[in-house]
């Protein structure tokens, strides 16, 4: 054999390990970001909130560090202990809130050892296999200034959004973007129980509508995988009554991966009331049969105007306060809503400010309630209601 057919043996041997690595890296399955959004939604399975957390904020808090916001509201500083552990319990997805103005400068340029915490909690998410959800919370309310100051405030929206979408979009497909929290909702342009006019109430919409749609636009466009990352997209309020109204509508997407959410805390007299009120009386129980229906009709109006368009929906959060609330009963409205919001193939994300899970001994406040839970993942069979694809 010539010295010549060596070299071309021996080249062959040292190419073909490469060439059958990239051939197995092919038909790996696809990330998230090639997968449609209802499928992403199923794979969340049961959601968590870490609240109370990376959106603390307020003019009272010192210190100058991240770790001074972060524990602000009573909460310790989040650990790679905590994602692990909310993972080992069955969940499969946590939301990070954020308040991106902390410690920003005047010119809206959020400061890096901030995008460098949230970067690392989402790290831990994706590392211990959940799917991540990072948003844009109150953020010391800057939201109402839409309306008055609409150039300016949205001047602050993008810059925002663009160094968030710029710092993370190499963040596998698993990291999912949010819009906004529960602020699209204008109450000094059209109040729901202040008998506005349809031309208010179609103005009040339309700021939540161009914020939504510019939010798709500048993501899409930032580069990395956010070209198809899947967008969560707030309702109006995120109140599902207002969220199906007609008035509010799905921004255009290139890449057909965006999902609406909502909140649920219904009713609130029960959910979040811990004392009576002008407007209302608190309740402490909860688990009628007229509660259930209420529960089964409001999801009904979230199947009809989205699941059955093909529109993926999460529930970004729910849950009751224990404050003068018999435990059995908010035991019983938190599986509840997650039961439904799962069986119909939503996401149910829970919000949790450290009541339920305990981030300092690590463990559920109420062993029932963690039992409840883990029945659900384990034994529940889903009943996926609609078309499956999500509509562009």
């Amino acid at each position: 054999m010539s010295r010549k057919s060596c070299l071309s043996i021996l080249l062959s041997l040292l190419i073909l390990p490469a060439v059958l690595l990239a051939a197995d890296a092919g038909r790996r399955d696809p990330g998230l970001e090639e997968q449609s959004s209802a499928a992403v939604v199923r794979q969340m399975g049961f959601g968590w909130n870490l609240g109370n957390t990376m959106e603390a904020c307020g003019d009272w808090i010192k210190g100058g560090e991240v770790h001074n916001y972060e524990t602000a509201w009573g909460n310790p500083d989040t650990t790679k202990e905590m994602i692990e552990k909310i993972r080992s319990f069955g969940f499969n997805s946590v939301r990070i809130p954020v308040a991106w103005s902390n410690l920003m400068s005047p010119d809206h340029t959020i400061d890096g050892r901030l995008l460098d915490r949230v970067g690392q909690i989402i790290d831990w998410t994706l590392q211990s296999g959940m799917i991540a959800v990072v948003n844009i919370h109150w953020d010391g309310g800057w939201w109402t200034n839409f309306p008055k100051e609409p150039e300016k405030t949205m001047a602050k929206y993008v810059k925002v959004w663009n160094q968030i979408a710029a710092r993370y979009k190499d963040k596998s497909g698993a990291l999912i973007f949010e819009s906004l929290n529960e602020e699209g909702c204008f109450q000094d342009v059209w109040n729901r129980y202040g008998g506005g006019t349809p031309e208010q109430k179609a103005k009040a919409f339309g700021i939540l509508n161009n914020i939504n749609q510019t939010f798709v636009d500048l993501i899409r466009k930032s580069g990395g995988l956010n070209a198809k990352r899947h967008l969560l997209i707030a309702g109006y309020c995120t109140d599902i009554d207002l969220t199906v109204a007609p008035e509010f509508v799905m921004p255009k997407d290139p890449a057909g991966h965006s999902i609406v959410s909502v909140h649920y805390y219904t009713p609130y007299t029960f959910a979040g009331l811990e004392k009576d009120e002008s407007w209302g009386k608190a309740r402490s129980t909860w688990g009628e049969e007229e509660d259930l229906k209420e529960l089964n009709d409001n999801m009904g109006k979230l199947k009809t105007r989205f699941l059955d368009a093909g529109i993926p929906v999460i529930v970004g959060e729910y849950g009751a306060t224990i404050k003068a609330k018999e435990l059995a009963s908010v035991r019983k409205y938190i599986l509840s809503v997650a039961g439904k919001v799962y069986s119909m193939g939503m996401c149910p994300m829970l919000w949790d400010a450290s009541v339920h899970f305990d981030r300092r001994q690590l463990k559920f406040s109420d062993p029932e309630l963690l039992k409840g839970f883990k029945e659900m993942m384990t034994g529940m069979k889903r009943e996926v209601i609609g078309n499956p694809t999500p509509t562009r």
